[in-house]
């Protein structure tokens, strides 16, 4: 799998990574601890070259301690829509000096789009998946061309959609193979609040204000007692994922 990617810097065809990869690697790190299977596959070039995609939102603290305890000078990338909340870039800025990233980069829509397709600012309040389509997606996507993998803090407590998330998988909106690490997916959240404890983490300010779960500040909202911590994410509309993280199949429901 480490020669299949590296061969993408010699010949660029055929797809980064398979389904027998992603079951080959799955059943490698079964057992492994978060910092274990980030420590192998960064330090042996198992999944190419990789980059962090990172909110800044209310747990990112714990997957940005693991990497950059492992490697600080690792990819970060962080999507500013213009939407986000103050308190989300402030929380950036102070993780990233807190932990040392030394590569965090800040990508942004592109200003003519945004000009012709949300001139208003207001596209959330109608069509919330074209508002994520050009103020998260395509800026991530153009990102990505240089990459084989990204690594996610995701995990599957967060919401029915992602009860089944596992530590590899297929970006299915690559056609290309993409790889996705989520190495939280099997972490409660008790095991996040124990590891920043431990490591004494800064939390996201706007966590005790009942936002479990923090995305554009239009689009985000307080979580009820006994509902899902992405319960707030667009609340009124059907809509689970920004489309960063999409169904493997269409009409299917998300599953990650």
């Amino acid at each position: 799998m480490a020669e299949a990617a590296r061969a993408l810097d010699l010949i660029n065809t055929g797809p980064r990574f398979t389904a027998a990869d992603v079951t080959a690697l799955n059943a490698r790190f079964e057992s492994a601890d978060a910092s274990a299977l980030l420590a192998t596959v960064l330090a042996e070039g198992l999944i190419g070259r990789a980059a962090i995609v990172s909110s800044f939102g209310a747990e990112s603290a714990v997957l940005l301690h693991l990497v950059a305890s492992i490697d600080p000078a690792a990819p970060v990338l962080f999507l500013d829509t213009d939407k986000h909340f103050p308190e989300t870039l402030a929380y950036r800025d102070l993780l990233a000096t807190r932990l040392g990233l030394t590569d965090l980069r800040t990508l942004t829509p592109d200003a003519d789009v945004i000009a012709k397709r949300d001139e208003s600012g207001l596209r959330w309040s109608y069509d919330p998946d074209g508002c994520c389509e050009i103020r998260k997606v395509a800026p991530l996507a153009a990102e990505l061309t240089g990459f084989d993998a990204t690594i996610t803090g995701r995990k599957g407590f967060q919401s029915r959609t992602r009860a089944h998330l596992q530590s590899f998988e297929i970006d299915t909106s690559d056609a290309a193979g993409r790889l996705k690490l989520n190495p939280l997916a099997r972490w409660s959240k008790a095991d996040l609040d124990a590891y920043v404890a431990v490591h004494n983490l800064p939390p996201h300010p706007l966590v005790d204000a009942g936002y479990p779960s923090i995305g554009c500040a239009p689009c985000t909202s307080k979580v009820l007692p006994g509902e899902d911590p992405r319960a707030g994410r667009w609340r009124g509309w059907d809509k689970v994922e920004c489309g960063i993280h999409v169904p493997e199949a269409p009409g299917e429901l998300p599953s990650f």
